[in-house]
């Protein structure tokens, strides 16, 4: 049985793997990189101007030249803050003048375990299992210039499709059978990195210490979960009142707000209005 990777005791025992972040890296972005130092909970000291954040995982190689930054996103995230987190990544190897150079390359992984709360300026949800950031140079015939070559990537399980490309849809539904079908997942086991991480994180290959921690970290995040389920639902109910005092139909207050006819029925009733 696979733990759950949506847990983040489990997913940092799965991606701080060297090799199973070497075969990582490799399907995502096509390199070579052999990471040297591995740390978690990483953090700038000192934090740059007013941004104080630490990475899950972060990961460098043994020349430095390459930088490794990955991150397990649940409900509470937004694609903007995770462009600022690679962007200040960016900022923080240049944090000196004299040092200031572009043969670095950093690149940030966002591996999302819920379903995307960003949408476009048109207020479109975004809905996609891959998503890319470069920032390198274009022009006007889309030739790029490999001048920066810092890239940043979301991968989202909820939006896997079949004609994902195989190395990226391995990694995405191992994400997704270790939530939703932990005790028969099907998996690419021909993928060393994939088979990798299901050794890792097989329940009789975690020490009662992880069990303990990932326990407590499952508690903790059913308590976020309620928390943030009690708060929708009182949206709701606001929302609700004030469509009502403006006049709305029930059924088209119920359509908005997601509630039932009946709980708006009774919400008018309740309340007096």
């Amino acid at each position: 049985m696979l733990g759950n990777l949506a847990n983040e005791v489990i997913f940092k025992k799965a991606f701080t793997d060297k090799f199973v972040l070497q075969c990582f890296v490799k399907d995502l972005f096509g390199v070579d990189f052999e990471p040297h130092r591995v740390e978690t909970e990483k953090r700038f000291e000192p934090k740059i101007a007013h941004i104080d954040f630490k990475y899950d995982i972060f990961a460098q190689s043994k020349d430095e030249r390459v930088i490794v930054e990955i991150q397990k996103v649940d409900y509470d995230y937004n694609f903007d803050r995770f462009l600022l987190y690679h962007n200040m990544a960016i900022a923080e190897m240049q944090r000196n003048s004299e040092e200031y150079k572009t043969d670095k390359v950093v690149y940030t992984i966002a591996v999302f375990t819920s379903k995307y709360i960003s949408k476009e300026r048109n207020g479109r949800l975004v809905e996609r299992d891959i998503l890319f950031h470069y920032s390198n140079l274009f022009d006007l015939e889309d030739q790029e210039f490999d001048v920066f070559g810092h890239k940043l990537i979301f991968l989202n399980h909820n939006y896997l499709k079949d004609s994902t490309p195989q190395g990226y849809r391995d990694w995405l539904n191992l994400v997704r059978e270790s939530i939703k079908n932990p005790r028969n997942p099907i998996i690419n086991m021909n993928n060393q990195g994939v088979r990798k991480v299901a050794e890792l994180i097989d329940y009789e290959h975690l020490s009662p210490e992880e069990m303990r921690e990932s326990k407590n970290r499952n508690a903790a995040e059913s308590a976020k979960d309620a928390y943030k389920a009690y708060y929708d639902y009182q949206n709701k109910i606001e929302n609700a009142k004030n469509g009502i005092l403006k006049g709305y139909d029930d059924r088209i207050i119920a359509d908005i707000t997601g509630l039932s006819l009946e709980e708006v029925e009774e919400l008018r009733k309740g309340n007096n209005l």
